[in-house]
């Protein structure tokens, strides 16, 4: 019996993650995704002018100043049979790794690009972690109610750019002003626009063939003629849809819709919950591990601290690969080598939790952490694992930090640690004491900044270091390691795991560092430390 419930709830379950540039409509298609699925009333993303209601799934206080997401949320609901787990992503590019990390929990993903603006280069690079993680991507073309780009230009940019072969599902009958609405060519049917709607309710004409004369009784016959012209052209440049390369990475269907108006969303959950992959299996340094194995499996890939301001708590987001994940059952920790077990595991609803008592593969939940789980940690029914995958990349901009209230020294050690721990930044050491912190982007000091003044009661300076990049190094010339070390004093230190980095101080620095110690390794992530990868 327990196999036969855990075929069937892996079938049901399609964990994915939203990705796209800041402002193209991310948080507002993830929003319309809620209300599908009952699990919210009311839209609540309403920009306008300078009032924004905050968004269902931004719920930390800088991201209510800032009206950008800047850490993961995960909301899950129950549509059509099937359950569905959303990882909503920061779309801003200073916190990428953040998203790179979460695309290590999703079985798929879709891309949100603006009509208007086409492929921006943070999609480009989010398209290039895809790639690497052959991780199946739907299209969502929004905004289509304003004046945007030709589609077929617009196909074409995408296939350049993100290098992925496409093919359009839905097809839009003009757009901006006189956006009348899409042709489904995946189920062969017409949906008119209607505009300013937050009901859910669209309507759907039944129209087999678009030669139909029924069609002009729904649309005028010039944008009837132009739809005619636009679908034979697509059937005659565009391979048909298959659903196979889809999965393999290798195709990106295509929507058209307009997710503040909720237009073309429903097509796309529906077409999306038909195709999308379910969970399969997972690498891990030691083995595959397939999702109908029997002894549960998982990973943490985010650790996000105080999700409720009022206690001094904090979550660590866990994937489970395999098995059925229980309340209360004692789990292996690979890291720490010992048993631990969980007496509320949560799952998130944007920003309300409930506990449960079992998980299935795909799902993703919320395990209540006093410490002791770290991103990258593995929980198991015995078995020692490394799922792959999860790895720190190095750090664009370094700052040391400056305590500028000795009396809370304490607070400020407890803060930068536990922020560094939930993937916000790195932490290096210097010299034994001083801290450097590394980020992908200059926003991350204004968050940690201030966290650390409201969730932590301590306050810091960040000073500026003219380092261009971090290097894990590694050798098996232990002398050579030693000489390096001692000569580059100033610019080396540790990470958080006390593996030695060189922050090298321009490429040329690297360079020379490179020639001057040949049996030393220098890598950009710290992947290798488990999984023995090359830079």
């Amino acid at each position: 019996m327990e196999l036969m419930e855990l075929t069937k709830e892996i079938a049901r379950r399609k964990t994915f993650a939203i990705i796209s540039h800041p402002d193209a409509g991310k948080t507002t298609l993830t929003e319309k995704f809620l209300l599908f699925g009952g699990a919210i009333q009311t839209a609540g993303a309403v920009k306008n002018n300078k009032i924004r209601k905050t968004a269902t799934s931004d719920f930390m206080e800088i991201e209510k100043q800032r009206g950008i997401s800047v850490a993961t949320s995960v909301m899950g609901f129950d549509y059509a049979g099937k359950r569905v787990n959303i990882l909503d992503t920061p779309g801003h590019k200073d916190f990428a790794e953040d998203t790179y990390r979460t695309l290590t929990a999703v079985d798929s993903v879709i891309l949100v690009v603006d009509c208007v603006k086409g492929v921006e280069e943070q999609t480009e690079r989010l398209m290039e972690v895809c790639r690497m993680r052959h991780t199946p991507v739907i299209i969502f073309i929004n905004k289509m109610d304003r004046e945007g780009r030709n589609p077929f230009e617009l196909l074409d940019e995408l296939e350049e750019k993100l290098q992925i072969n496409v093919r359009p599902l839905s097809w839009p009958i003009s757009q901006g002003q006189t956006f009348k609405g899409v042709y489904n060519l995946y189920e062969k049917a017409l949906n008119l626009f209607e505009a300013n709607t937050t009901r859910i309710s669209e309507t759907l004409i039944s129209i087999d063939d678009p030669n139909d004369p029924e069609l002009e009784k729904w649309v005028p016959e010039s944008f009837c003629r132009k739809l005619r012209e636009d679908i034979e052209l697509i059937e005659g440049v565009y391979e048909p849809f298959d659903e196979t390369l889809y999965r393999d990475a290798l195709l990106a269907p295509v929507f058209f819709g307009s997710a503040i108006n909720n237009f073309g969303v429903r097509e796309l959950l529906e077409t999306f919950l038909e195709i999308a992959p379910s969970p399969e299996r997972r690498d891990a340094a030691e083995r595959t591990v397939e999702a109908s194995e029997e002894a549960m499996s998982g990973f943490v890939f985010k650790i996000h601290a105080n999700l409720d301001p009022n206690h001094r708590d904090r979550t660590a987001f866990f994937r489970i690969c395999s098995g059925k994940f229980e309340r209360n059952k004692f789990y292996h920790h690979t890291r720490l080598n010992k048993k631990i077990r969980f007496s509320s595991p949560t799952q998130f609803m944007a920003n309300e939790k409930s506990v449960i008592d079992e998980a299935w593969p795909g799902d993703v939940i919320g395990l209540y952490d006093n410490g002791s789980l770290k991103i990258g940690d593995t929980l198991s029914e015995g078995e020692s694992l490394h799922f792959r995958g999860i790895p720190s990349f190095s750090p664009e901009i370094f700052k040391a930090l400056e305590n500028r209230d000795p009396l809370k020294s304490k607070q400020l050690d407890k803060g930068i640690r536990q922020l560094t721990e939930e993937g916000v930044a790195q932490l290096f050491t210097q010299h034994g004491t001083r801290k450097i912190v590394g980020t992908v982007g200059e926003l991350q000091f204004d968050v940690i900044k201030f966290r650390l003044e409201h969730e932590y009661g301590a306050q810091c300076d960040f000073l500026p270091l003219r380092f261009h990049k971090a290097f894990w190094i590694t050798s098996d010339n232990a002398e050579m390691v030693e000489e390096f070390l001692r000569r580059k004093w100033n610019t080396v230190g540790t990470d958080k795991e006390g593996h030695p980095v060189y922050f090298a101080e321009s490429e040329w620095m690297l360079k020379v560092a490179r020639e001057d110690y040949p049996d030393i390794e220098f890598h950009t992530t710290s992947e290798f430390k488990t999984a023995g990868a090359e830079e």
